[in-house]
């Protein structure tokens, strides 16, 4: 396992999107924009289901406990360009925080 100091996780389906595959699509971005920052120490792993289906695929960010919806790939590049590499959680995207709960019901996007 590669040495890390934040955890991602995603939602992959199948219920996110049709049969996950948008989902996996996006997963799969995810792994090469953190691939492409050399020195970035984040573990990402995929998820069936956090019985949460908020507008998904949903991904959440550890150990700050951030969860983000409507995750396409351009926002997975944008969570970790601003998130994960430059440490301020993309606020349009977030719906859920660890400790606080839901932000708002509406989407922000």
């Amino acid at each position: 396992m590669r040495l890390h100091d934040k955890h991602v996780l995603m939602c992959t389906g199948p219920r996110c999107t049709a049969d996950g595959q948008q989902a996996e699509t996006v997963f799969l971005a995810l792994g090469q924009a953190i691939d492409a920052c050399p020195g970035l120490r984040v573990k990402r792993t995929r998820s069936r289901c956090f019985a949460v289906c908020k507008q998904g695929p949903v991904m959440v960010v550890y150990p700050e406990g951030v969860w983000y919806r409507q995750v396409d790939i351009d926002a997975a590049r944008r969570i970790v360009d601003e998130h994960l590499l430059q440490g301020r959680p993309v606020e349009a995207l977030i719906f859920h925080r660890l400790g606080q709960g839901d932000v708002d019901g509406e989407t922000k996007a």
